[in-house]
Order: structure tokens, then sequence, then C-alpha cells
């Protein structure tokens, strides 16, 4: 793991203070007035001059930079610009940069993780599509765990196994649902999750999800367990409106005919048919609430 701004600790900065080190040097300034100029050590602009300091090839042909550094340093020796001034033009190029630029290209590239988000998304974005579907992932994974510590959840598997979900705020397809690929299953008496949550990999609890949202249900997360008469009303018990639906019309149409009869079901159920298990969905805000209800079943 690393951060964007060890990029620009480690990578940066270094190509930019020796060009700027020696664009000054240029400009007729002593050792002791570009390490004055550039807040380092006399060493420090030893070794920029010497070439003891790594550079990047990237920074030294951008041509951003390069002209960064004549404007400061022109600055810098006519006494138009003030270090602090030239600290937050640096700063401006810096995260212009990394949001969707050059520092950011080169930080997808050391983290490939990062490429199935674009080159345009912004790290430091508190709302971008990365961070969005990060915080949906921890609060599924942290979900996860509360299912998976609850003593007795491996009894409320259906056969064809269970399935913990969140989607995002915006979400309209499957792909923008998390889920465990391969779903929950019951080995042995343990509920076992076969692999690390992932979008696009669920379907039917995705769609039973989407279908809530569509019909004006105020949820962002379901997980599904084994149909029971007494796990319904303990559901009940608990304060869940429950809401029964048919799948032969097709989820989007079932899902929305139950909610249209009672609007605040937070638990949807189908009693089965011909292979068609019964399975009850509880729906809630987050993954971890989800977790906790269906926890306390057990």
């Amino acid at each position: 793991m690393r951060f964007i701004e060890e990029i620009v600790v480690e990578e940066f900065l270094p190509t930019f203070r020796s060009m700027l080190a020696a664009d000054l040097r240029d400009r007729g300034f002593t050792q002791s007035e570009v390490a004055e100029a550039l807040g380092i050590s006399q060493s420090a602009v030893s070794k920029y001059a010497h070439g003891d300091v790594g550079q990047r090839e990237e920074f030294l042909e951008d041509e951003r930079v390069q002209e960064l550094v004549e404007r400061v340093g022109e600055g810098l020796a006519d006494g138009t610009m003030t270090p602090v001034q030239g600290l937050v033009e640096t700063e401006v190029l810096i995260r212009k940069l990394e949001r969707g630029d050059l520092l950011a290209t080169i930080h997808q590239r050391e983290m490939p993780e990062l490429a199935e988000y674009g080159s345009e998304f912004d790290i430091h974005d508190s709302d971008s599509e990365f961070r969005t579907a990060e915080r949906v992932l921890s609060s599924l994974r942290r979900g996860l765990r509360v299912l998976e510590n609850a003593s007795g959840f491996a009894g409320l598997i259906p056969n064809v196994g269970s399935n913990l979900v969140a989607c995002t705020p915006d979400a309209t397809s499957i792909d923008d649902v998390a889920g465990v690929p391969g779903r929950i299953v019951d080995i042995k008496g343990r509920a076992t999750v076969p692999s690390e949550p992932e979008f696009g990999v669920s379907e039917y609890v995705a769609s039973v999800l989407l279908a809530a949202r569509e019909a004006g249900a105020e949820v962002n997360a379901a997980a599904n367990i084994r149909y029971d008469a007494e796990l319904l009303a303990r559901l009940e018990e608990l304060g869940h409106e429950t809401a029964e639906f048919e799948s032969e019309d097709g989820v989007d149409a079932s899902v929305a005919a139950a909610l249209a009869d009672d609007p605040t079901a937070t638990v949807l159920y189908q009693t089965g048919s011909y292979g068609i298990e019964p399975i009850i969905y509880i729906l809630g805000d987050d993954a971890v609430a989800v977790a906790e209800t269906v926890r306390e079943l057990v």
C-alpha cells in the first residue's frame, strides 16, 4: 500500500527542488542563498548539485513543472515572489496533478487496484466514486464479521446460500451492489464466507435490494435467510414490518407490489413455489444494521 503523498514527498519534491535549485544557481544564487530560498540545508543543495538526489523523468519532462520552476525561480530572483508564495504555487500544482492527472496516473500504476476507478478520480475527494465504493466495501466487511461471529447463523442459511449485500447511494444496477462471490455457505455447521466482497457478484439478493429502492424504500443493504414462520414472527416482534411477494411476475414488479401494500416493510419474503425455495429478505440502512438484525434471530 503506497499513499499518493509518499510519491509527492519521495519523488515529486526531490525532483522539483533539484530543478529549482539548478534554476536559482543559473540565476547567480550562491549555495547558501539557494538553501535559504528553498528552506533546506546547504548539504542538501550540494547533493542536488552533484546529482546525488534521484529525479523522476515524468516530472522533469512535464511542461507545467518546468514552467512553475521557471516562474518561481524568476520570482525569487527578482524579489517579486516570496518563498511562501512559491510554496503556495507549488501546492496548487501538486493538488492539480493529484486530481486525475500525472500524480494520479503514477499512483494508479503503483497501486493497480485503483485503475478500475478510472483516471479522473481524485483520491482526496470525499465524494469520489473510489471513496464511496470503499466505504460500501468497508461496511460490508464489518457486517460479514458480525455474521461470521454470530453463533448459530449457519442454521439460517438456505439451500441456495445466503448473501449480505450493500450498494452505493445512487445505485441503479447490480454493478453498484457489492456482495460475496459464491455466497455465504454452511460448511459442517459453520457459516463460511468464501472470498472478499466485490461489486457486481450478487444477482438475486442485489436485485431484491435494487427493486426495493426503485419502489421507494430508503435502504442500502440486504441479506437473505431461510424462510420460517417462526423467524418471520420473531422479526415482527423486533419491530419490522413484513410483506410477502411472489416472484413469478418478476422481482421488480413483485417487490413493487409488496411495498405498495406496505411501504414501511423492511422484511420481504416469499413462501416458495415449484423450483423456488422460500426465502426471507431483510433490508436495512447499511450492511452492519442488517447483519445485527440477523444476529438477533440466532
